[in-house]
């Protein structure tokens, strides 16, 4: 199978502008995706996918595949999308998985991408699938930063959310607080196809764009990962991914 990585990033993030390029023990946000990218077992290539030339400079730098993509794209599956024909018009075939691995996630272990793209191997009637992983505190499931998710017996999504979900307003001590995880195997042609689906209600309420999936009648498999990762949405993010990755071990193994 053909399967590639594919980071998106633009530096106009709303919340934290410049976020790509921010560094953590002195490496570009966006550089610690792509070298802990690079070491999963199951991805052929990893490339950035950008509308920014400052992103496609540091690319450029480091070795990095990039491509350039419109900035127009409003969300990351279509910037992706953009990118993954541009590198199979370039290659000449087409890709059977795309992972879009976004770039806020620098603590990712290359593990997670393989985990992730598994069971999409071993079952072709999977079409795009999500991890998931343990939430903490109660804090945490109340952040409407973290995207919470329940999912059914089989580890299908039953629904994504902001607020926090299940509610554990009934008493229930052991409620299960999951979150999203936002490394996303997709099948090549379901990417186009999702691209293409109306935006949804519930999508735009809970800004969760895999809820997408779910309110036009398709599933989304979700993969638990037991790897503690935390996201950068704003520069307070940041300062604690940074002391979180002090001693990280994956960044000696880093190729420059």
């Amino acid at each position: 199978m053909n399967i590639i990585g594919i980071i998106p990033a633009r530096m106009a993030s709303s919340r934290f502008p410049g976020k790509p390029l921010a560094k953590i023990q002195g490496i570009p946000m966006i550089g610690h995706v792509y070298y802990r990218s690079k070491m999963s077992g199951l991805l052929d290539e990893v490339y950035i996918a950008t509308c920014d030339p400052e992103v496609m400079e540091y690319a450029k730098s480091i070795g990095a595949p990039a491509v350039m993509t419109s900035a127009s794209h409003e969300r990351a599956s279509d910037r992706t999308a953009e990118a993954m024909q541009k590198i199979e018009t370039e290659m000449g075939k087409k890709m059977d998985i795309v992972v879009m691995i976004q770039g806020d996630e620098p603590m990712i272990y290359p593990e997670m991408i393989d985990d992730a793209v598994r069971p999409m191997q071993q079952d072709p009637e999977i079409l795009v699938v999500n991890l998931m992983s343990r939430l903490d505190t109660k804090e945490e499931h109340e952040d409407p930063n973290e995207v919470k998710v329940v999912v059914d017996q089989q580890g299908f999504a039953l629904y994504f959310s902001r607020e926090p979900i299940p509610s554990r307003k009934k008493g229930v001590e052991d409620v299960p607080m999951l979150k999203q995880v936002c490394i996303i195997p997709f099948r090549r042609d379901f990417l186009m196809q999702f691209n293409n689906l109306t935006p949804t209600p519930l999508e735009v309420i809970e800004s969760v764009d895999m809820l997408r999936v779910l309110e036009h009648g398709y599933k989304v498999k979700m993969v638990m990962s037991d790897h503690r990762t935390y996201s950068v949405d704003t520069p307070e993010d940041m300062e604690y991914v940074n002391t979180c990755m002090k001693n990280d071990a994956l960044i000696g193994k880093y190729k420059f």
